[in-house]
């Protein structure tokens, strides 16, 4: 798969979420197979946002972009989810917390390692505290980063091809000799990584769960019930590290690229003004 048809995958199994907390009763089996399907997007999208940062021609379009769409999806988005009323403010948008995410990255690049730039990400972590995913997709955006899967230009080592001194890289080897290789989607040490990554995001977020299940209902269901929120991480996880090509899309790249900032106050905005229709 390529890297737009996975971004699709992504705005589907976000639909599916956003429409099990729109309009189903929490606890129902079909609310939370919904809910936890949908758990694959933000995830995806905190690794798509890494990959995509190293590759981009201008960093300041793609931020700035990024918090354009955080503003026009933000009335979108709490109309959606406002529980009782019109609409209220619910939370800042995932676009805002994803440009927050723009920003470690870019705090990564331009500041040294050192006391500096640790205060800086972690400030940026917590800013996200009234935002969609809060802290958990700055904490993913940062497991990314820094994992070892970027170069030393900061672009994600792909999936489909590599240099040949990727692997040495891996390893901690500084060779110089950069001659094209074949392509290897079943590199041990890319798989290595990622799962490490994807790893303590499934084990992270559903002892989150866990927790928050526990004062809710039985300790037998609030166990399943955490499991079950990590399949959509676990679902990312099988298709970035076996099925992800390292490829953009070879047709309708402009169109691909524009549908996924539209897609996003477009459903919100629909599901509000059905929410308060019916």
């Amino acid at each position: 798969m390529n890297r737009d048809q996975i971004k699709y995958v992504a705005m589907f199994t976000m639909l599916l979420n956003h429409i099990a907390n729109v309009f189903l009763e929490p606890g129902t089996f079909l609310f939370e197979v919904m809910v936890d399907v949908g758990y694959f997007t933000a995830i995806t999208m905190c690794y798509f946002l890494v990959e995509g940062y190293g590759y981009t021609r201008s960093k300041e379009k793609y931020g700035k972009r990024l918090l354009l769409f955080a503003l026009i999806s933000e009335i979108p988005f709490c109309l959606a989810f406002t529980e009782e009323g019109t609409i209220s403010f619910v939370s800042m948008n995932m676009l805002f917390t994803l440009f927050l995410c723009f920003l470690i990255l870019y705090a990564m690049e331009k500041i040294p390692s050192g006391t500096r730039q640790t205060l800086c990400i972690w400030g940026l972590i917590f800013s996200s505290a009234y935002s969609d995913w809060a802290l958990l997709a700055p904490i993913f955006t940062y497991w990314f980063a820094s994992c070892g899967l970027r170069d030393a230009q900061g672009k994600m080592l792909p999936a489909g091809s590599r240099n040949a001194d990727q692997k040495s890289h891996l390893a901690g080897s500084k060779n110089a000799d950069q001659k094209s290789h074949p392509a290897d989607s079943q590199d041990p040490d890319r798989k290595k990584f990622l799962w490490k990554v994807f790893g303590k995001a499934m084990l992270f977020f559903g002892l989150l769960n866990l927790v928050e299940n526990m004062g809710q209902t039985t300790p037998a269901r609030a166990v399943i019930q955490s499991l079950g929120s990590t399949a959509g991480i676990l679902l990312s996880a099988l298709c970035i590290i076996y099925l992800y090509n390292g490829k953009r899309s070879e047709k309708h790249r402009t169109f691909s690229k524009w549908f996924f900032y539209i897609f996003y106050p477009a459903h919100l905005l629909v599901l509000g003004i059905l929410r308060i229709a019916i």
